[in-house]
């Protein structure tokens, strides 16, 4: 399927350029509330269809595509597919993208995201006690993995909180989030709190009011992140400048609607903009 790159989320990856993306089956976590659990749950292995790594490669480029994703169920658990198709994507003058929960060992997690040019990590929560609760897993790993993405330089890095009501939105779960963010990835690296709606194995809790998505973001931007973003709502979403505020991109679902500069400098002030940006994305 071919996507926005928007809707991965990464905002501050190659913006407004299409990726192809692709999906197998299960996970490595076992998330009560999961949102895509249809895919990572599922064992219907009879509707998977047969690709080489050289036919995803192939795809993306008839589809327009400026790169792969790995994403709809958690890429861990095929890392060597992922890894075989990123080779035949590299070749082909594409990039790759992971979207993952993070959960990987040290040795696993060094071969897969070698071959990974971007990634959005999904962090359930900051608290160690809901991952042990209601995950199935533990936080420490995902810790660790953000960590070494975010020094390795070499993999973009932007993170997901999906906010579930009366679990993970407090405001010292976000403030703690936000400073542990700031003070182990740095502050460029972009965060991305979701709107959780009821799924899966969680029905008993309603859907995130975007009065709770609007507070995440002000308490994460007055901690110091400089990119905040809300997810699974209407509302426009927008890249500011962090030194003069003027607006850079705006993005209307999961399209660009507007864009005010080609690189990464802030065309009023100079300023660096955090990012992978290519010259050659215009409307």
């Amino acid at each position: 399927m071919a996507d926005p790159i928007e809707k991965k989320p990464l905002y501050h990856f190659m913006p407004a350029s299409s990726v192809l993306s692709f999906g197998l089956f299960g996970c490595n976590l076992s998330c009560s509330f999961c949102q895509n659990w249809r895919l990572s749950a599922s064992h219907d292995y009879k509707t998977l269809q047969r690709l080489t790594p050289d036919n995803c490669a192939e795809m993306a480029l008839e589809h327009g595509c400026s790169s792969v994703a790995f994403t709809y169920n958690e890429p861990t658990i095929s890392s060597e597919f992922c890894i075989e198709v990123s080779k035949a994507a590299r070749k082909a003058g594409l990039r790759t993208v992971a979207v993952s929960n993070g959960y990987i060992q040290s040795g696993a997690r060094r071969e897969l995201f070698d071959a990974i040019d971007a990634a959005n990590i999904d962090i359930k929560s900051i608290n160690p006690d809901f991952y042990s609760k209601h995950c199935g897993g533990g936080l420490e790993p995902v810790l660790e993995t953000l960590s070494c993405l975010v020094a390795s330089k070499r993999v973009w890095v932007e993170l997901t909180n999906l906010l579930i009501p009366s679990l993970n939105d407090s405001d010292s779960d976000i403030d703690s989030l936000a400073d542990w963010i700031g003070a182990n990835l740095g502050y460029d690296v972009p965060l991305h709190f979701s709107a959780f709606h009821p799924e899966y194995r969680m029905q008993n809790i309603p859907r995130t009011p975007y009065n709770t998505l609007r507070r995440a973001r002000e308490r994460a931007l007055a901690h110091g992140l400089k990119y905040v973003y809300l997810g699974n709502t209407p509302q426009p979403q927008i890249t500011f400048c962090p030194n003069c505020r003027r607006e850079l991109i705006r993005r209307e679902g999961y399209s660009v609607a507007k864009h005010g500069f080609l690189t990464n400098k802030c065309p009023d002030c100079a300023a660096e903009i955090a990012g992978v940006f290519d010259s050659s994305w215009v409307l």
